[in-house]
């Protein structure tokens, strides 16, 4: 009973720790309206820790929508955040493996799911993309978004 609610605790905060101090995430856009979105972007997330593709240019002031399929055996995940936002939250993840949490700059898939994920960027600039399943990020599953 105290290790399910200290886990239900302690995924109520790690969205709000992984996005205090202002990181680019915050700066760069925000939760898009559905309703809006303007391109779709297809990502594909595989065991070899890569995302397809690992680099991805958009308009400042348009909604994306990221259509992304985990085509591997192995759960997989995609976050959006500074590189600095995404290596704090993988360190917690590393210290509590197993936590389920869900924001709207992230999408958590089990093998074979897809799901999206529909942010707005409101300025130019680059933001950082990661898996922070424990060892991914590490084993080279991150990219950039490079708004334009």
């Amino acid at each position: 009973m105290m290790k399910k609610l200290l886990s239900i605790l302690i995924a109520g905060l790690l969205p709000g720790l992984a996005l205090a101090g202002g990181g680019h995430a915050s700066r760069m856009g925000q939760a898009g309206d559905p309703a809006s979105v303007g391109a779709t972007v297809k990502i594909v997330l595989s065991d070899s820790m890569r995302f397809t593709p690992d680099r991805i240019k958009v308009k400042a002031g348009e909604t994306i929508r990221f259509l992304v399929r985990n085509a591997g055996k192995i759960p997989h995940e995609m976050v959006i955040g500074s590189m600095k936002e995404l290596e704090e939250h993988a360190e917690m993840m590393r210290q509590m493996p197993g936590v389920q949490h869900a924001e709207p700059n992230m999408v958590a898939l089990k093998p074979g799911q897809q799901g999206s994920i529909v942010w707005q960027f409101d300025r130019p600039g680059t933001v950082d993309f990661a898996c922070l399943v424990p060892g991914h990020m590490e084993a080279g599953m991150k990219g950039k978004i490079v708004v334009e």
